[in-house]
């Protein structure tokens, strides 16, 4: 099952990621990025259940919303394009490694291709 430790260090184990705490307001609210841009949003508060924001396909987003109650539009975030996943342990550690995954290799598509090279992602 994930917890904050085991998100912080899933995320931190892609090529190029960094950690960053840019919310004074929120200074718990951990931001994943790769090339400057973010991929994952969590608080790492002892919350309950914790979650975690990603950026999703516009049509996997729905279809993941749909099979899933624990997966809903992105808080705070462009619901077209981002999903709130509760952590509870009911979804497959498997999906979430997917989704995770998947958010990081949208937002890596997006960069210029010679930051892509960089990270060894063409």
């Amino acid at each position: 099952m994930f917890d904050h430790h085991a998100l912080r260090a899933f995320c931190l184990e892609f090529n190029g990621s960094v950690e960053e705490f840019p919310f004074p307001s929120a200074p718990d609210m951990a931001v994943y990025k790769v090339g400057g841009k973010i991929f994952a949003l969590s608080s790492l508060d002892a919350a309950d259940p914790l979650t975690v924001s990603l950026k999703c396909d516009p049509e996997e987003a729905v279809r993941l919303r749909a099979a899933h109650p624990e997966i809903v539009p992105g808080y705070h975030l462009n619901k077209r394009h981002w999903n709130t996943v509760t952590l509870t342990g009911t979804l497959p550690d498997d999906l979430i490694r997917a989704l995770i995954e998947d958010s990081y290799d949208l937002v890596i598509a997006g960069l210029p291709r010679a930051q892509r090279l960089r990270l060894d992602r063409p």
